[in-house]
């Protein structure tokens, strides 16, 4: 199977200040990183892809727009699915006082949970108080999915990959204790970050040297690389292609390095007015989000 090709190397979705309509388009700046530049209200500049995000005919045309509002680089519609690893990283279960697992730890997102660049993180009112449920941070790589992948070998996985984007896999501790099953504590509506750009294969050959941050509040938090994934994007890929068909737009949230506020002692939580900051290698970028207790208001923006 050939690997996917695509017109684009970034590919980012987002509401133009010329017509005030979605388009997608590849940065201008090959090197801008468009989510910290989104945060901090500097001019973004892309140009215009006609087509879809998940078709590879998808052409780059000469037309350039200029970017009013960042978005997640696919729609939840194209998402469809979201399949997440957990304790991909030793550090990382070493951390939590968990043993290494045998077999990727799988569990599934609702694409209601997913929001993008400068979009705020909800709390819930069932995941508070904060000190009591633990709200809590995760840089993490994304696979994105181009098109159908069944029982495919570890060789020929990335043949199956349109591109990597990065997220910030929120989850909640207390309730992701209390079951054996993670999927309520990791799928609350609006507040798993993803995005900002989608970069492709041909960009990214090698997804395990890409480095991974996390920042909160200014402070770093997690400081990680893919390179120590217990299961490589690969064996990802292969694995969960067995028996079950990976449908084009299938998202993949790929684990979390070392670093997580349930962890340290005392144990860090996020709460209304935080701001957290993952960031991803390979000209993915930065998503910035501030934090958001429901029923606490809005609150002022950070810049």
């Amino acid at each position: 199977m050939a690997p996917i090709k695509t017109s684009w190397n970034r590919l980012i979705r987002f509401v133009a200040a010329e017509t005030s309509q979605v388009h997608i388009g590849e940065p201008v700046d090959r090197w801008q990183d468009v989510g910290l530049a989104s945060h901090k209200k500097q001019t973004i500049k892309a140009y215009e892809i006609v087509g879809s995000a998940l078709d590879p005919a998808a052409q780059v045309t000469n037309n350039v727009l200029t970017v009013k509002q960042l978005l997640p680089p696919l729609t939840r519609e194209q998402i469809g699915v979201v399949r997440c690893l957990g304790l991909n990283y030793g550090d990382h279960a070493a951390e939590a006082g968990l043993a290494k697992p045998k077999y990727p730890i799988l569990f599934y997102k609702p694409p209601a949970a997913l929001i993008g660049p400068d979009a705020p993180i909800t709390i819930p009112k069932v995941t508070q108080p904060v000190d009591q449920h633990l709200p809590d941070y995760e840089v993490e790589l994304t696979i994105v999915i181009g098109k159908a992948a069944k029982n495919v070998s570890e060789a020929d996985a990335l043949d199956y990959v349109i591109g990597y984007t990065g997220a910030n896999d929120m989850s909640f501790r207390y309730h992701q204790m209390a079951v054996s099953q993670w999927g309520f504590s990791k799928g609350y509506d609006d507040a798993t970050p993803i995005g900002p750009c989608l970069v492709s294969t041909t960009a990214i050959p090698d997804p395990q040297r890409l480095g991974l941050k996390c920042t909160l509040n200014g402070k770093v938090m997690q400081d990680g690389t893919t390179a120590d994934q217990l299961f490589s994007v690969r064996q990802t890929v292969a694995f969960l292609s067995q028996g079950t068909t990976l449908h084009p737009g299938s998202v993949i949230m790929t684990g979390t390095p070392k670093g997580v506020g349930f962890a340290k002692k005392p144990a860090v939580y996020l709460k209304h007015g935080d701001q957290v900051t993952v960031w991803v290698d390979g000209g993915i970028g930065t998503l910035v989000n501030d934090v958001v207790e429901e029923g606490k208001g809005a609150i002022k923006a950070k810049l």
